[in-house]
C-alpha cells in the first residue's frame, strides 16, 4: 500500500520535474579534490597503523610485547572508516606526536589533535550551546565532542541522506548510554539504577517505534529555523517537546531537521516538498492504515472515474441532441 502511494507521489513529481530547468552547477554536491596518488599514499600509511589496530593485529600480532588486552580496546574497523567523513585523512592528522615509535609514548593520548584545532569556527557556536545542555549541567568534566562524535565512524546527516541511516547513526548515541546500564554506570556511577527510557517516554504512543523514525534531537533540542543545524543544547525531559503536532502536521517541525535535506533537494526539483512528509512522517489525513488507505484511494479513483464519466456522458449528449435538431 505505501509503495502505491509513494508511486503516485513520484508520478504526480515528474510532471512538475519535466518544467523545471537542470540543477545548476553550484548546487550539486562537490568534493574535495584528491588525486589517486596522495589517496593510495595516506591509505598505504594508515593500513600500517591497522596493521595493529585492527581484528587481524590481535589475532595476529605484528610486533612482539604487545599489549593485547589493551588494543582490543583500540579496535578499529577500516571499511567504517573509509565510509566516515574523516575517510580522507591520515591516521597521523589527529594521531601526531608521540605515535610514530612503538611502543608509543606514555603521554602520546594527551597530544592528540582536539575537534577544536580543526573545527574552530563550529565550535565557538557548538561550546555555547552545550553549557546549556543536560549534559553539561550534570555531566560537564565527563563529556567531549568525541562522547558522542565517533571520529572514526560519524558522518554528517547531509551525506548520509537517507533518514533512516540518519536516525540509525544519531539515536545510536544516544539510546548507547540512555538505554545501556553498562554504559550508563560509566558516566553516572552515582545512580544505583539507570532510569527506564521506556518508563520516562511511557506517554508516548509507540515509544520504541518513534526511535527507529525519528531522533532523539527532534524533542530534545530547541526549534530551528531553515537551514540552521541541529542545536547541542539538549534539553531534559522537563523542557523536551510533547506536542505531537508540532511534527504530525502538514508545516512539521521535521522540515527543518530530519528531513531539511532532502527538502531542499525536492523544492529544487519538484517545487515542493510534502511527499518526503506524506511518504515518511504520520500527519492528518494520511492514516497509515493500509486498509483506510486503500479506501481512500479507492475513494478517490471512483470520484476521478465518476467525473470522466459524467464529463463524457454530457458529451455523447450533448452531440446526440445535435443530431436530432438537425435530422
Amino acid at each position: 500500500m505505501r509503495s502505491l502511494f509513494n508511486k503516485l507521489l513520484a508520478i504526480v513529481g515528474s510532471f512538475a520535474l519535466l518544467a523545471l530547468p537542470p540543477m545548476p552547477a553550484q548546487a550539486q554536491n562537490a568534493t574535495a579534490v584528491i588525486s589517486p596518488e596522495q589517496l593510495a599514499k595516506i591509505h598505504a600509511g594508515n593500513d600500517k597503523c591497522l596493521a595493529c589496530h585492527s581484528q587481524a593485529g590481535v589475532e595476529h600480532p605484528p610486533l612482539a610485547g604487545m599489549d593485547l588486552k589493551k588494543l582490543r580496546t583500540l579496535i578499529r574497523d577500516a571499511d567504517a572508516f573509509y565510509a566516515s567523513d574523516h575517510q580522507r585523512l591520515s591516521c597521523t592528522k589527529c594521531h601526531n606526536e608521540g605515535y610514530d615509535d612503538f611502543p608509543h609514548a606514555a603521554d602520546a593520548k594527551d597530544n592528540t589533535t582536539t575537534c577544536s584545532d580543526c573545527h574552530s569556527k563550529s565550535a565557538a557556536i557548538v561550546d555555547k550551546q552545550f553549557a546549556n545542555s543536560v549534559h553539561a549541567k550534570n555531566l560537564s568534566d565527563k563529556f567531549t565532542c568525541t562522547t558522542c562524535h565517533n571520529p572514526h565512524l560519524m558522518r554528517l546527516a547531509a551525506k548520509l541522506g537517507d533518514p533512516q541511516k540518519i536516525v540509525a547513526q544519531d539515536n545510536r548515541v544516544c539510546l548507547g548510554c540512555h538505554d545501556s546500564d553498562e554504559q550508563f554506570a560509566k558516566f553516572a556511577p552515582e545512580k544505583k539504577s539507570r532510569p527506564l527510557i521506556d518508563d520516562i517516554h511511557s506517554w508516548l504512543p509507540n515509544t520504541r517505534l518513534h526511535w527507529k523514525h525519528v531522533r532523539c534531537v527532534e524533542c530534545h533540542t530547541p526549534a530551528v529555523a531553515a537551514g540552521e543545524p541541529i542545536s547541542h543544547e539538549i534539553f531534559n525531559k522537563e523542557k523536551a517537546e510533547k506536542n505531537c503536532v508540532t511534527c504530525h502536521s502538514a508545516n512539521s517541525a521535521l522540515k527543518t531537521r530530519l528531513y531539511r535535506h532532502l527538502v531542499k533537494e525536492e523544492e529544487h526539483r519538484l517545487g515542493f516538498a510534502n511527499s518526503i512528509i506524506l511518504a515518511s512522517s504520520y500527519m492528518p489525513g494520511v492514516t497509515r492504515h493500509p486498509l483506510l488507505d486503500a479506501l481512500i484511494l479507492i475513494a478517490f479513483g471512483a470520484t476521478f472515474f465518476g467525473l470522466l464519466a459524467h464529463g463524457l456522458g454530457r458529451i455523447i449528449a450533448h452531440y446526440i441532441r445535435r443530431r436530432k435538431n438537425h435530422g
